[in-house]
């Protein structure tokens, strides 16, 4: 084989249930931009992954294995705590045979794989092949001590092999592959949380992360004493997961990660040339829901910053009120897809826009950038003022605020405006508007749903709700002294 040949490896790195959003890059990478990979390695929460790739499943049956996997199905916490807080033994009953594990099929596949675990008995890293491995050496493969038992296979005490390894690079490099195709899901974020369950995670990654450093850096050295045809490229998708390693209770929750993944390996691949086809239109989702928002506050002509703007508005004695219905067209899908959006119609009235107003637009909810503790609701609201003039509202709720106090009533009722001339873009006035508890109690009369079991609908919308708002707040970062 010509060095300028590709030999692909696929890097499955762990990350506990975020590689749940793995799942979603091989969804676009095997299916949508069609990449042939020649070796795999799987280490951590990646091995159930490489176990389906091993069997000969494509990239969307991998991700729809996790879309359709609930967590309460395999949540259980032990009677004997002393030893482990949890098992993995409805874990393997519950979800291995949903996920349709055939250990003969993936022997006779042939596969040139390699699964990480540590023999904690020896004290070294074990890799083993397909046609080696077994439901125990996989469980193994993902036993994290304190929370699962160890496994004892053939009197050595097995777990986890992520101290050793999270992503085994030098196994592929030995198996002759010059490209290595990461897929990176554990936190970079150097985000330091109180807690000893937050700081047993933190400890993973310090681990994770200096040793992917470390492989990265033996590598760049290597290539510099290559020629630069037989050099070996590294291509990785690393983003940041907003959920939990182990702790995740709801499938909804599960099933965002799968997208997340879908969304990041798709603007991954635009981004460095790989051309991909057209994803498979959507199962239709029949299900709807609209609820009413009212608020009003303060908006301040010829402002531009919000908080400035509110106070100018109190002196120049300019009110704003905005009714919105908000319309979620897909109920099920919105709740699952990371963008959260839906569509806005209404109205907007008060200080130079005048009477009622008629406006439309859309709503993301819980949207994030790189680092997923911040989210926002973001508000985009077009309409037009009593001359005619285009306008838009640009709004967004911060969740937290820029101070991380702990105040959830507050961040999900304000709403931080901008209105800019659409013509030119100019900010001709911002605020601040605001939900009072009474609009609130009135919205929450206000909630409808269709397609389906109507409060069933309704409260899976607010467990979403709740559910996100926990993440943000009983895990914020601590302020610095």
């Amino acid at each position: 084989m010509s060095a300028r040949e590709p030999r692909r490896a696929l890097i499955l790195a762990g990350g506990g249930l975020k590689v749940a959003a793995q799942a979603g890059v091989l969804q676009v990478w095997l299916d949508e931009a069609g990449v042939e990979f020649h070796l795999a390695d799987g280490a951590s929460g990646g091995v159930f992954n490489l176990a389906m790739w091993c069997q000969g499943k494509s990239g969307t049956q991998i991700a729809q294995a996790w879309r359709d996997t609930n967590p309460l199905s395999w949540l259980w916490f032990s009677a004997t705590p002393w030893r482990s807080i949890s098992s993995l033994e409805r874990f393997e009953n519950n979800v291995l045979p949903r996920w349709g594990i055939d250990w003969d099929a993936i022997a006779s596949n042939g596969y040139d794989a390699t699964f990480n675990v540590y023999n904690f008995t020896r004290q070294q890293l074990e890799t083993f092949s397909p046609a080696e491995m077994n439901t125990q050496r996989l469980l193994a493969g993902v036993t994290l001590p304190t929370w699962f038992p160890q496994q004892v296979i053939d009197g050595d005490v097995y777990i986890d092999s992520v101290y050793a390894t999270d992503a085994n690079l030098e196994s592929a490099i030995h198996r002759g592959a010059n490209e290595l195709w990461i897929i990176w899901t554990m936190s970079k974020l150097g985000a330091w949380r109180n807690g000893w369950i937050n700081q047993y995670f933190q400890t993973i990654q310090t681990s994770a992360n200096s040793r992917l450093a470390q492989s990265l850096a033996r590598i760049e050295k290597l290539n510099a004493c290559r020629k630069p045809d037989d050099r070996i490229e590294v291509k990785i998708l690393a983003f940041e997961v907003p959920m939990h390693y182990i702790f995740i209770f709801s499938s909804d929750t599960l099933h965002e990660a799968v997208e997340l993944g879908v969304q990041q390996a798709r603007k991954w691949c635009d981004a460095n040339g790989i051309s991909r086809r057209d994803p498979a239109p959507r199962v239709p989702d029949r299900t709807s829901m609209r609820f009413t928002e009212t608020m009003q506050g303060f908006v301040g002509a010829g402002a531009t910053d919000p908080i400035a703007g509110e106070q100018l508005g109190r002196e120049q004695s300019s009110e704003l009120a905005v009714r919105f219905r908000i319309d979620v067209d897909g109920l099920k899908q919105f709740l699952v897809d990371p963008e959260h959006r839906a569509m806005v119609t209404g109205t907007v009235s008060g200080g130079f826009v005048g009477g009622p107003r008629p406006a439309t637009g859309t709503f993301e909810q819980f949207v994030y950038g790189e680092d997923p503790s911040w989210r926002r609701m973001v508000y985009s609201i077009d309409f037009v003022d009593a001359s005619g003039e285009p306008f838009r509202l640009e709004g967004e709720k911060r969740l937290p605020d820029v101070l991380r106090l702990f105040r959830p009533w507050r961040d999900t009722t304000t709403l931080f405006t901008r209105l800019v001339r659409v013509g030119d873009g100019q900010v001709v006035a911002a605020g601040i508007l605001t939900m009072s508890p009474l609009a609130f109690l009135r919205q929450l009369l206000t909630f409808r749903a269709r397609g389906g079991r109507r409060s069933t609908l309704v409260l899976r919308y607010f467990a979403f709700f709740l559910g996100v708002c926990g993440r943000i707040y009983l895990r914020r970062k601590p302020q610095p002294r």
